[in-house]
């Protein structure tokens, strides 16, 4: 074997032991979540719900009554035009998937010794980041009011709303109905600040971890829509110190709903990456874009 052929030789497996170490160096990097927004929607804590910040996705909310007299349905539109003008909610009726059921019932309810005059309350609540989202309500009407306002319409509506009992007997929401009873300003304001939120989405990074094995990075992430309304298509843009390593689609997400992705062996051209930057690529509205982005960074 010639000179020239033992150091070509020599000069290939140099070249192949340098690509090998180019690609695939021996070391593996871990990143850090390090998210670069602190965004709540709401400021401060509401008081007085069963849970913290109870609302329906919109403002707007549609009702169905359905198996009530003349006079308990008399109360049950009195209550929603009365919510109506003193809150930025609104009720529209409809003939089916209602997000309120009104019925009623004629026969006496005891309960722990007591004759109950109705019930009411969320049936189905969706948790979306700060919210607690009421998708569905309940109000049963059993007893008429003898008041010149539907005092047991308006309570169960409050249920409805999100609203428990009051410590007030003068509260609309106390244990036991009285006509002398009023509508706490309190439950108003509560109200006019959770639905000062306009009705959109909110895509945020719940959760992301990466991992650099030479050459090629991984990535989990998780993507929620916490906001109050369905988010569309999106997609997540992964950047390795400002440089575009990979942009994967999101599908369209419900309220409430997240979902995870597992990105391998994204190749990365740069030697030393110190930080991964991810971006949520929308085209509507959201609540905040704040939360859009996050920062992973070597620990």
């Amino acid at each position: 074997m010639g000179v020239k052929t033992v150091l070509f030789f020599v000069v290939a497996i140099l070249l192949v032991l340098l690509t090998a170490i180019y690609l695939f160096p021996m070391n593996t990097v871990n990143f850090n979540v390090n998210p670069n927004y602190n965004f709540s929607v709401i400021q401060g804590s509401v008081s007085e719900q069963f849970y913290p910040n109870m609302r329906f996705p919109s403002s707007a909310i549609s009702y169905r009554i359905s198996d009530c007299p003349l006079q308990k349905e008399n109360d049950m539109e009195y209550a929603f035009r009365e919510v109506e003008q003193i809150t930025p909610l609104s009720f529209y009726p409809v003939g089916s998937n209602e997000e309120i059921f009104v019925t009623c019932q004629d026969i006496n309810v005891v309960h722990e010794g007591t004759f109950v005059a109705g019930e009411g309350g969320p049936t189905n609540i969706t948790v979306a980041g700060e919210f607690n989202v009421i998708m569905k309500g309940y109000i049963l009407l059993i007893e008429e009011s003898n008041c010149p306002k539907p005092n047991i319409a308006l309570h169960e509506l409050f249920h409805v709303l999100g609203f428990g009992h009051s410590n007030n007997p003068d509260n609309i929401m106390y244990n036991f109905s009285s006509c002398d009873q009023t509508i706490g300003q309190d439950m108003i304001q509560t109200i006019d600040t959770l639905y000062a939120v306009p009705s959109l989405p909110d895509l945020r990074f719940e959760d992301a971890a990466a991992t650099m094995s030479g050459r090629f990075l991984n990535i989990n992430l998780t993507v929620m829509n916490a906001g109050l309304a369905d988010a569309g298509n999106s997609n997540v843009i992964i950047y390795g110190d400002g440089k575009v390593l990979k942009e994967v689609d999101i599908d369209s997400l419900e309220i409430g709903q997240g979902i995870i992705t597992m990105i391998q062996n994204i190749f990365v051209s740069q030697l030393n990456v110190q930080k991964i930057e991810l971006v949520i690529n929308d085209n509507f509205s959201e609540i905040s874009k704040d939360n859009n982005r996050m920062e992973l960074e070597i620990k």
